[in-house]
């Protein structure tokens, strides 16, 4: 796996994602978001990523480090932070009883967890090593985005799935940028981690009714674009040696 990594870095970054995506989606359409199998698939996966990077020290590296920046100037991040709670504008709700609703929960923060490494940490990282920043950020954001279109394989309808997709995109400039100018991914794995959370207490509202996904490509914009002045906090290796 680490020989893997050294030699071939993008590569083993995609390589990640095919697995995750061939393994959890048939998992997720199959058992559930509130199956203990999907929770188990999950937490291996996350302590896989995370034992492999604290291993190999690269922790700066994939902003799993404290964020020691100026909230202030990134607007506290409330953006962002109001957006998480998109899927409890038109209610609260449980989408299951029980136990079963607290496997959802922690499975869905799981998901921000791996997501956030692979995407905004492995891919991101890799792509800023060959690519100019603009670049690398787009491939990451588009790649997240297309890369719910294994929603399919849940069940989910086509319709959905596309609104998904330009939903994710938007998030994916989002966790980027905020990435890319901070150097700290915990702000997005906490975001990520919430907006899936608070989509199992929805109730009376879906994402395919337009309106959180309009007002978050909306926000997406004027955001990205307020952080794209901000210095950079991250910077190809090469280019720092």
């Amino acid at each position: 796996m680490k020989k893997f990594y050294e030699k071939n870095e993008l590569g083993f970054a995609i390589a990640l994602i095919v697995l995750y995506c061939m393994v959890m989606a048939p998992i997720r359409g199959s058992c559930g978001d509130d199956s203990p199998v999907m929770l188990a698939g999950l937490t291996l996966f996350a302590a896989g990523l995370l034992v492999f990077i604290r291993s190999a020290r690269l922790e700066k590296k994939y902003g799993l480090v404290k964020w020691r920046g100026s909230a202030r100037e990134y607007l506290y991040f409330l953006p962002i932070l109001v957006l998480t709670t998109g899927d409890l504008w038109g209610g609260v709700g449980m989408a299951y009883d029980g136990t079963a609703q607290l496997f959802a929960v922690l499975s869905m923060f799981l998901v921000g967890i791996v997501e956030e490494v692979i995407f905004r940490g492995l891919l991101f990282r890799a792509l800023l090593e060959q690519n100019a920043p603009p670049v690398a950020i787009t491939i990451s954001a588009a790649t997240f985005g297309i890369g719910h279109i294994v929603n399919l394989l849940t069940g989910r309808g086509g319709l959905e799935t596309f609104v998904q997709v330009l939903f994710a995109i938007a998030w994916g400039f989002l966790f980027t940028l905020v990435f890319y100018h901070s150097g700290s991914l915990l702000v997005c794995i906490f975001v990520h981690g919430m907006v899936d959370v608070f989509s199992k207490f929805a109730a009376g509202v879906s994402r395919s009714d337009y309106t959180y996904v309009i007002v978050t490509i909306l926000v997406s914009i004027a955001y990205c674009l307020y952080l794209s002045r901000k210095p950079a906090a991250l910077a190809p290796e090469k280019a720092g040696k």
